[in-house]
């Protein structure tokens, strides 16, 4: 791919060890699956380029979304269909935006863990739609032995006895290959397929988990490798792309920003207290912590104010709170001395004017752990064991919540905790009329308007004026 004329194959071409021919499989313009290993050559624009991976991120993010909902398989695919269509139209925006986002994620092991479940995800979503498997492992040199007629029917009494197995009326219909059994474990644990003499035996319509263990051993090992070459993509040749590639894992891709509460309200210095029970544990350990202390660091302030600022409170606002609290350990001299400005600077005022956005669930994960006097992070991923349990206990979340959150917290799915937490705490959110949940788990922002929707349809009155009590007494328990 080049980039503004000039080449930027340098950039990517960390990205696969090797370069195999391979065929994309494509039908109505849409790409029906491709294995990645074919590196594509054509022009972008830096726009383009930063675009494309957008596109993808988004896809990404919608999977990541849809399986942290436990959404039904039917639902699933539904969704997923529909949004391939909107954000990534055609084969030229799926080869590039893949390739740049595997230049993305490569950098660290949580990065390349995240990018590799999402993508085999969509592989696995898009093969089941394949409507030639046959061709398309023949394209891209997946050979599998066929079992001939008369092996099969040697075998039929073994074959039809699996788990799954062909029904007696489809078997002689059937096609079956056999692979080494290490190739098919999770088959083999299943007790999905027959083995004999090291070979495991597998009908053609489960030769998909063959073909998805093949893509997912290379996509990792691309993307290691890749993570020992990407200095070449980020070195001074390349630095209008380089701090693309760096930032892109924290992009804001979720809903716009908020520019009022549900019920009409801004987001105020005087009702921020009382919204407080709408915010995720990162972000009310943030609000705690500022009430306790009246004070907080420089990541902190960064992580809570673009929060505060992308559900809708102003830059006067912003101020004014902060000033509130900070102004009980120091003057207002000193505060506007040492912090005004850079509230100013968060909300495109001074300096280059940029307007910044709220921190994704990515950011703050992957960001530095808080360490002493501290509150920033995700509490997920930063906290101990026995401190976030007993912060979850001072929430006054039972037991069996509790012990949901704690057990994907230890699986290292800070994530998938964090959309645990809100479906624990907001009973039946999903049926509710206005709630979304898309976001929740990826974006604090996101919690904190589908849990706003949630108050406001349970109580007619959100976390505004009419729970100014249920907010306050939360925030006191937090600050223990």
């Amino acid at each position: 791919m080049n980039v503004a004329n000039r080449s930027s194959r340098a950039a990517v071409s960390p990205l696969a060890s090797s370069s195999s021919a391979a065929t994309t499989a494509v039908k109505g313009g849409l790409v029906e699956v491709d294995m990645y290993t074919d590196i594509p050559s054509f022009e972008l624009s830096l726009d383009e380029f930063e675009e494309f991976a957008l596109a993808r991120l988004k896809v990404l993010r919608k999977i990541e979304e849809l399986k942290t909902r436990n959404t039904p398989h039917e639902a699933f695919r539904t969704a997923l269909a529909s949004t391939l269509k909107q954000h990534l139209p055609n084969p030229k925006i799926d080869a590039a935006s893949h390739y740049i986002l595997r230049a993305a994620y490569c950098r660290t092991e949580d990065l390349r863990r995240w990018f590799l479940a999402q993508e085999c995800k969509l592989f696995s979503f898009r093969l089941e739609n394949c409507s030639n498997i046959r061709e398309f492992m023949k394209a891209n040199s997946i050979d599998l032995e066929r079992v001939d007629k008369t092996e099969k029917e040697r075998l039929r009494s073994k074959l039809t006895s699996v788990i799954g197995a062909p029904s007696p009326l489809e078997f002689p219909s059937t096609e079956y290959y056999k692979v080494p059994f290490m190739e098919a474990l999770r088959l083999v644990s299943n007790r999905e397929c027959y083995l004999e003499k090291g070979m495991a035996y597998i009908p053609l319509a489960k030769i998909i988990s063959i073909v998805e263990a093949k893509y997912r051993v290379g996509l990792s090992k691309s993307l290691v490798f890749a993570g020992h070459n990407i200095d070449n993509a980020t070195d001074e040749e390349h630095s209008r792309i380089g701090p693309l590639l760096k930032s892109m894992n924290s992009q804001y891709t979720g809903p716009t920003q908020l520019s009022s509460l549900d019920n009409g309200e801004a987001l105020t210095a005087a009702n921020v207290d009382a919204n407080a029970r709408s915010m995720p544990l990162c972000m009310s350990q943030l609000h705690s912590g500022l009430k306790r202390d009246h004070k907080l660091k420089h990541q902190g302030r960064l992580q809570y104010g673009l929060f505060l600022k992308g559900a809708g409170m102003t830059m006067e606002e912003h101020t004014a709170f902060f000033q509130r609290e900070f102004t009980k350990i120091m003057t207002g001299e000193q505060f506007n001395k040492q912090y005004g400005y850079s509230i100013r600077h968060m909300h495109g005022k001074e300096g280059k004017r940029a307007s910044y956005t709220p921190y994704n669930c990515m950011k703050i994960v992957l960001g530095s752990p808080p360490s002493g006097g501290e509150h920033h992070g995700c509490p997920y991923k930063h906290y101990d064991d026995e401190n976030l349990t007993a912060l979850l206990g001072k929430l006054k979340i039972g037991s069996e919540g509790r012990d949901a959150i704690m057990k994907l917290k230890r699986e290292g799915n800070p994530n998938l905790a964090c959309a645990k937490h809100f479906e624990v705490v907001h009973g039946g959110a999903g049926s509710v009329e206005g709630v979304s949940l898309e976001g929740v788990g990826n974006h604090p922002n996101a919690w904190f308007a589908a849990s706003r929707k949630y108050y406001e349809a349970k109580e007619g009155g959100g976390g505004g004026k009419g729970s100014l009590g249920s907010g306050s007494k939360e925030i006191e328990v937090m600050a223990e």
